[in-house]
This record gives C-alpha cells, sequence and structure tokens, in this order.
C-alpha cells in the first residue's frame, strides 16, 4: 500500500483520503474533501494533507481560484523534494484542475542573481469530457 512505502501508519483518515485521490481524476481541495469525508474534522484533514504533502504523496496544484489544490504525485517525488512540475489543465466548464503528467514546464532562463526553486503552469480550455458533453469543438 502506497502509506506503508512512505512509512506512514494507516488510519481510517489516511485510508479515506488516499482513497478520494485514487478515485478523482482531478485535484482537490480541503473544502472538497470536508464535503467527501464530513465525518472527519477540519483540522484532521488539514494535518493528514500537510503530512502526505511533506511525504511527497500529493503536491499543490494551484489554479485561478486562489484556492490551493492538491493531487497525487506521479511517483519521482520524496519527502525532501517535489518533482511534479507539469502542466495543470483548468476546464472553464467543469472547473476541474487536471495534471497533465506528460507535459513538462518549460525551461526558464532566470537573469543573474536569481534563483530558480519551482514553477507551475496553468493552461485553461475546455476537458475532453466536457467537449464530448457539450459538444463543443477545441475552440472556445
Amino acid at each position: 500500500m502506497l502509506l506503508k512505502t512512505f512509512n506512514l501508519r494507516l488510519t481510517e483518515c489516511r485510508k479515506d483520503v488516499i482513497g478520494v485521490f485514487m478515485e478523482q481524476h482531478h485535484a482537490v481541495s480541503q473544502p472538497d474533501l470536508e464535503l467527501l469525508l464530513n465525518h472527519y474534522d477540519r483540522v484532521t484533514l488539514y494535518r493528514t494533507l500537510t503530512t502526505f504533502l511533506n511525504k511527497g504523496i500529493i503536491h499543490k496544484v494551484l489554479d485561478d481560484t486562489g484556492l490551493t489544490k492538491y493531487a497525487l504525485c506521479s511517483g519521482h517525488c520524496t519527502e525532501h523534494h517535489h518533482a511534479d512540475e507539469h502542466v495543470h489543465f483548468k476546464c472553464v466548464k467543469c472547473e476541474n484542475t487536471i495534471c497533465i503528467d506528460t507535459v513538462s514546464v518549460p525551461a526558464i532562463t532566470l537573469p543573474d542573481g536569481f534563483t530558480y526553486l519551482d514553477a507551475s503552469l496553468l493552461v485553461r480550455g475546455i476537458c475532453k469530457i466536457c467537449q464530448t458533453k457539450y459538444n463543443h469543438s477545441p475552440a472556445i
């Protein structure tokens, strides 16, 4: 199991939170988790997310709402380094934010005196499901 790989004790909350991440095909926020797992209090969910983030199980996904969302790491993250620098796609119809693991954030050259830590890239458009559902062409 994923939690054993990261030397974490298996609790009901951790198991349920991991279950949500494995079932969802898009990033989820803490308020999303609070709705889906309403039998856990906000603090317990926050601590679980923080533990998963610190261990490299999930990564932060920033979208245009200003709300922090989270998604499972692709497997290259560790406790000390997040390696999930890929494009995130925000659907303007369903408002889901999806990790596009196959597209990396382009290399950035910074001026002297600047140190690169990480980068994120958000692409907005209409996802495959919504294009089919609403019969949209790729153009908005």
